[in-house]
C-alpha cells in the first residue's frame, strides 16, 4: 500500500533534512510524526520516525550532560526575537516563561556564556527567541541582535535602557520590557508608564514580572504582533482544516506563494483553489494563484 505522504510531511521532511542542531531535528521530526499519514501502508514509516526520535533524545542527554553545546549555528526561524539584557535583569527567567527552553537560572553574575534557543508558542504560531549573554558580558553576540526580526530589550531601571540603547544601532523593532515591578508601588508604576510613554515614544513598551508572572501574556501578544506577518491556514479536499500549523507569509503573499511554501514546483500543478476567511467574497470561493490573501484565510488546493 502507498504511503501517499501530504505536500506538508514532505516539507517537514525537508525541514528536517536541513536541521543543524540536535534540537532543530528533534523537533522537525515531531512536525513530521504529526503530519504523517496513520492508514496501515504507513505503518513502518511511523515506527522509524519513533525510533529515530528516540536516539535524537538520547543524543541530546549526552550532550547535556557532557556540556556540549546542542547548536553548531542559530537557524533563523520565520519570526525570531532576541532578548537583550544586562547581567541579572531576568532574561533567563523570561525565557524559561515564554518558552519551551529550560536555561539555567542564577543569581551569578554573566552566567549565560552563550545563547540559548526556545520556541514560544502563541496563536498557533511558533515564534523563535533567544537569549544572549549579557550586554556588559564579554561573551555577548551583537551579530544575533542584527539579523533578528524583533529585539526585546530587558531592563530594570531607565538607567540601563540608556546604556543598552548606546549598543544596539540596528533598524529592527525593538519592545521594552521593564522586568521586576513586583518590586514597585501603584505610584512608582504609573509614574514609569508616563515617563515611557513621553520620552520614548518610539518603543512599544510592557512592565513585567518574571516573579509574579503580571503581564506576561500581554507581552506575548506584543511580541506576535511585531512582526506583521500573515497566518495562512491550508486543508485537503473533504478534511477538516489543521488550525495548529499554520503558513507564516508576509503581507501582499498570493495563493502561488503558498503552493511554492509546500513544495517549490507544486503550483504547477494545481488545478483548483479554494479560499475560506477575510479575502475571500464567500466561502469556498474559487480564486487564481494571484489572489493576495489576508491574515488567518484558509486555502485549499486540487491537484491535477
Amino acid at each position: 500500500m502507498p504511503i501517499n505522504a501530504s505536500p506538508h510531511f514532505e516539507r517537514a521532511q525537508m525541514e528536517y533534512e536541513q536541521a543543524q542542531t540536535t534540537e532543530q531535528k528533534i523537533r522537525c521530526l515531531k512536525k513530521m510524526m504529526a503530519l504523517s499519514p496513520k492508514h496501515k501502508g504507513a505503518e513502518n514509516l511511523n515506527a522509524q520516525l519513533k525510533r529515530r526520535l528516540a536516539k535524537l533524545k538520547y543524543t541530546k542527554e549526552k550532550e547535556i550532560k557532557s556540556g556540549k553545546s546542542t547548536f553548531k549555528g542559530i537557524k533563523k526561524e520565520e519570526m525570531q526575537a532576541v532578548l537583550v539584557g544586562k547581567t541579572n535583569s531576568g532574561k533567563s527567567s523570561l525565557l524559561g516563561l515564554l518558552t519551551n527552553a529550560e536555561p539555567k537560572i542564577s543569581e551569578n553574575k554573566f552566567s549565560t556564556k552563550e545563547p540559548v534557543v526556545g520556541m514560544m508558542s502563541y496563536s498557533t504560531t511558533s515564534i523563535q527567541l533567544i537569549e544572549i549573554p549579557a550586554i556588559d558580558s564579554e561573551s555577548y553576540d551583537k551579530g544575533i541582535v542584527y539579523t533578528a526580526d524583533t529585539i526585546l530589550i530587558l531592563i530594570t531601571s531607565l538607567e540601563e535602557l540608556k546604556e543598552i540603547e548606546e549598543k544596539i544601532k540596528t533598524q529592527g523593532k525593538k519592545i521594552i520590557v521593564f522586568n521586576k515591578i513586583d518590586l514597585l508601588t501603584k505610584q512608582e508604576k504609573r509614574k514609569l508608564e508616563a515617563t515611557l510613554k513621553s520620552k520614548y515614544k518610539k518603543y512599544d513598551f510592557v512592565l513585567i514580572s518574571t516573579k509574579t508572572r503580571e503581564n506576561i501574556e500581554e507581552l506575548k501578544n506584543k511580541i506576535f504582533q511585531s512582526f506583521d506577518k500573515l497566518r495562512i491556514y491550508t486543508k485537503e479536499p473533504g478534511k477538516e482544516t489543521d488550525k495548529n500549523h499554520p503558513m507564516i507569509l508576509n503581507p501582499g503573499s498570493t495563493v502561488q506563494d503558498v503552493a511554492e511554501k509546500i513544495l517549490k514546483g507544486f503550483s504547477s500543478k494545481i488545478k483548483q483553489t479554494k479560499i475560506w476567511g477575510p479575502s475571500s467574497k464567500f466561502p469556498g470561493q474559487i480564486v487564481g494563484l494571484k489572489h493576495q490573501l489576508k491574515d488567518l484565510d484558509i486555502v485549499e488546493f486540487r491537484t491535477r
